[in-house]
């Protein structure tokens, strides 16, 4: 008995080196599980495209012809090209709207431009009301934005140190980026965000600063500034409870000269509906004495 005591007890499971090879699976498998939910939250914070729906009336702008044209991925995108009321146009503005609906939500704004004197061209990206696709991150948007500028050059005859990149919200990032790498003649920035990581900072304050590295979108918008080099117009809503005006702050730091900073209280998020015909007043100045300036050099 003795002896067959002695055997048992060598034979016993050892729990605490079950428990040291659990430990680093249990680890990797929250730190997967964190990595996904962190993706999940960041894709539904950012995107929220509305689709085109037949059962529901879209109001197209007075003098409105509907386009389409393909991004470099095969991706047909659709938008709204208004001609000016006045002839010739001042300039070609190229509108990128926010995060959220579509096109159809900025009609009115397309509208008043060209009653000032702009060609304009208002799209969707893919996913968003009658474009193809479906957005995954911010290089679609580029990519979209990228086909955008190439439409009003090779369809529309739009002088290059004539159009006008006019970004709200998310589109702030969208303008910025083309507006980095290609020949503009103004960029207007309303209720932008100066990267993911800062805004981040903002919705989330209690995650570190290095998990926002798990994200996929960085919108460097601030950093890529640097390389705009056109008159630069900077708006914000004051306070703004979506994207806070210390955004525009930064935004206006990392410009380069000439630029104007904006500050409209109490406009919140909703700087052009709140601001009306007046608001729409300035940036028409705004562009129109900037390209005149470019032109006198």
């Amino acid at each position: 008995m003795r002896g067959y005591d002695s055997e048992a007890r060598t034979h016993r499971p050892r729990p605490r080196r079950k428990l040291k090879l659990f430990a680093p699976v249990f680890a990797l498998l929250l730190m997967g599980a964190a990595f996904c939910g962190l993706r999940w939250y960041e894709y539904t914070v950012t995107f929220h495209p509305e689709r085109y729906d037949l059962n529901r009336p879209w109001h197209v702008p007075k003098g409105a012809e509907d386009v389409w044209f393909m991004n470099k991925d095969n991706v047909q995108l659709h938008g709204w090209f208004i001609s000016s009321s006045i002839k010739p146009a001042v300039a070609m503005v190229v509108y990128f709207h926010g995060n959220g609906g579509n096109i159809s939500n900025g009609g009115w704004l397309g509208e008043s431009l060209s009653r000032r004197g702009f060609d304009i061209l208002l799209f969707d990206y893919r996913g968003y009301g009658r474009s193809a696709g479906k957005i995954s991150d911010e290089r679609d948007i580029y990519a979209d934005a990228d086909a955008a500028y190439d439409y009003v050059v090779n369809e529309r005859a739009a002088c290059p140190d004539r159009i006008v990149l006019y970004g709200q919200s998310l589109g702030t990032a969208a303008a910025v980026d083309v507006g980095s790498r290609r020949q503009c003649g103004a960029v207007i920035l309303e209720s932008g965000l100066s990267s993911a990581s800062n805004l981040a900072a903002t919705m989330l304050p209690w995650l570190p600063r290095w998990l926002h590295r798990v994200g996929k979108n960085r919108f460097e918008t601030a950093r890529k500034l640097a390389g705009v080099h056109c008159p630069v117009l900077i708006t914000h809503g004051d306070p703004d409870n979506i994207i806070p005006a210390e955004n525009a702050r930064e935004l206006y730091a990392a410009a380069n000269e000439p630029k104007r900073l904006i500050l409209v209280p109490g406009a919140d998020h909703n700087v052009s509906g709140s601001g009306g015909e007046k608001y729409l007043d300035e940036i028409s100045t705004f562009i129109q004495e900037g390209l005149a300036k470019r032109n006198a050099t």
